[in-house]
């Protein structure tokens, strides 16, 4: 099975390539669900993996929701273009309606701003999808759309709990497009999810280091100097159990 990780800077960046993943999601602020990656991320992390792995950026402008306004589109069609151009072997976007469908106008023109720029790049729709009434029916606009790949939990809280919908949408897919399973994914699950017909998974491998002596820890106390890297381990672990 193919493994992406999500990376959050260089060092992740490393990791998974030294690790032997596949490709990463190239993100910053994972702790608000992950932001677009700074241009200077995109070059360093490049440099850092020497071709080793694809290496695909998050396109959010901002945290929360994912109903955009036409200056968030514009700042997305603009990051698009730009790491794009910087060398991304695709980009990972997901536009949705107010009432939680995909919202095809609006997705259609990051596509094209992706498309146009290079028109060999590969196109993932985020973890929006899990937000929708039927990820399965929405694979269809998905495909439609020009997508390579979706990520999703199978609209559950785990992927471990949407198994059985992520069958459903590699049934709806046939072949067309790649579900790649991901969202509170245990290595556990990865049997199941081939046996389903999945043949990616995606983890954010994360865990949180401090340099603050846990000697101040109390309730309602938030540590300043925490921040989030990539667990060797767990992604070690992860592409043995994805082959």
């Amino acid at each position: 099975m193919k493994l992406e990780i999500v990376a959050v800077g260089v060092q992740g960046a490393a990791v998974a390539a030294e690790e032997g993943a596949d490709r990463i999601e190239l993100c910053s602020a994972l702790e608000l669900g992950g932001l677009t990656p700074s241009q200077g991320l995109m070059d360093a992390a490049q440099e850092t993996v020497a071709g080793r792995l694809e290496i695909h950026p998050l396109i959010r402008s901002r945290p929360g929701d994912f109903l955009y306004s036409g200056t968030d589109l514009d700042t997305m069609d603009r990051e698009i273009r730009f790491l794009l151009t910087q060398g991304a072997h695709g980009v990972v976007i997901g536009v949705l309606t107010a009432a939680g469908e995909v919202d095809i106008e609006a997705t259609r023109r990051l596509a094209h701003a992706a498309l146009e720029t290079n028109p060999a790049a590969q196109l993932t729709f985020h973890r929006a999808i899990d937000q929708t009434p039927d990820p399965a029916a929405a694979v269809e606009q998905l495909v439609e759309l020009g997508f390579t790949r979706v990520l999703s939990s199978g609209g559950a809280a785990t992927v471990g709990a949407g198994i059985a919908t992520l069958k459903r949408m590699v049934q709806r897919a046939a072949g067309r497009l790649e579900v790649m399973a991901g969202g509170g994914l245990a290595l556990d699950d990865i049997p199941a999810l081939r046996t389903a017909g999945l043949s990616a998974v995606h983890l954010s491998a994360k865990i949180t280091v401090s340099h603050q002596d846990n000697s101040l820890d109390s309730p309602g106390h938030s540590d300043p100097t925490a921040y989030m890297i990539t667990d060797r381990d767990v992604v070690r672990a992860a592409r043995a159990a994805a082959g």
